[in-house]
């Protein structure tokens, strides 16, 4: 997370969530990082996001896990124990059919889960201890771009999950660089395990990140919810339209928060008064789609190589093994 650190500007720019809006709302165009989403609220709205008939990446990447997870994890482990590290875990439901794989392989496996919502962190330990027999949970608050090295595994092999395609949140520079860190934390033979949205056809893009029952524009919305909540603001939630677009050039769908009318808000805590025009936008998330040969590419350039690689039979979504070398 980027915090500013400049003595002139108000105290409150000086908390991550009061810089990151901040920096987002004074930048042109306007932009808010997809991570402030993700509160107690926007974590359940994701939660349901997952769930809807229109949104495949979820249940494509679990039907591609549930086929192949013994698989996955025998290729990761080879002759050692596995210690599974997973990035962004949210409530980790597609992860237990990972951490299954690894207690029929050696009885036992601490998975440490690392996120930015403890509630989703809390939820995620209270569920799999409960459901699994032999898995310890270690939870960790934070942002996962930083310390992954801090994460003990007792001589074992350490393999990182980095699923549910977030790597596509990221522009590629900051993508490929992602990887060269979690490179940088790993030693020569360990493992990662990336899940990667590929490109397919506009329209079924388009229905998943816009879906009928609204869930998807109410989590985009939670967003300005959460600066008011937590920075004193005075968004109106009914003066914004969500947008999703597709572009092409850039192989990445967009959302946005549009304003419906000229509006000002006031952000008290950051002292700050923020103009929008009718129709501006505040652009709240990327989510980068893929091409087999440019995931591989990406590997190879942050120091991986594949290991192997699993599809669906649409190939809409592929699970990737790479070997720190």
């Amino acid at each position: 997370m980027y915090v500013l650190s400049c003595p002139h500007l108000p105290e409150g720019a000086q908390t991550p969530v009061g810089s990151e809006v901040y920096r987002g709302l004074t930048a042109r165009p306007k932009m808010l990082s997809p991570w402030l989403f993700y509160d107690a609220r926007g974590s359940d709205l994701f939660e349901q996001i997952t769930e809807l008939p229109e949104y495949y990446p979820t249940r494509t990447e679990r039907s591609i896990l549930s086929a192949h997870a013994d698989q996955i994890v025998a290729a990761a482990a080879g002759c050692e124990r596995l210690t599974m590290i997973e990035l962004g875990a949210g409530t980790a439901t597609k992860t237990g059919l990972l951490l299954k794989a690894a207690v029929r392989l050696q009885d036992e496996v601490t998975y440490h889960a690392i996120d930015v919502s403890r509630t989703a962190l809390d939820e995620a330990k209270r569920r799999i201890e409960a459901e699994l027999e032999g898995v310890a949970v270690v939870p960790r608050v934070g942002d996962y771009t930083e310390g992954l090295g801090r994460v003990e595994a007792d001589g074992q092999r350490r393999m990182v999950l980095y699923i549910g395609s977030s790597i596509g949140n990221f522009e590629p520079e900051d993508a490929l660089q992602l990887l060269r860190d979690i490179r940088r934390e790993l030693k020569a033979g360990e493992k990662l395990l990336l899940g990667v949205d590929m490109i397919k056809n506009c329209e079924v893009l388009l229905r998943a990140y816009d879906d009928a029952a609204g869930v998807t524009a109410a989590f985009n919305k939670n967003v300005l919810a959460r600066i008011n909540r937590e920075l004193g603001a005075n968004f109106n939630l009914d003066l914004f339209r969500h947008r999703a677009l597709w572009n092409e050039e850039r192989s990445r769908i967009e959302m946005h928060l549009e304003s419906r009318i000229a509006q000002r808000v006031v952000v008290p805590a950051l002292e700050l008064e923020v103009k929008l025009q009718r129709g501006e936008t505040i652009h709240t998330e990327n989510s980068y789609k893929f091409r087999d040969e440019g995931v591989i590419e990406m590997l190879e350039r942050a120091d991986f190589c594949l290991s192997d690689h699993w599809t669906d039979n649409c190939d809409w979504f592929g699970v990737y093994l790479a070997t720190a070398w």
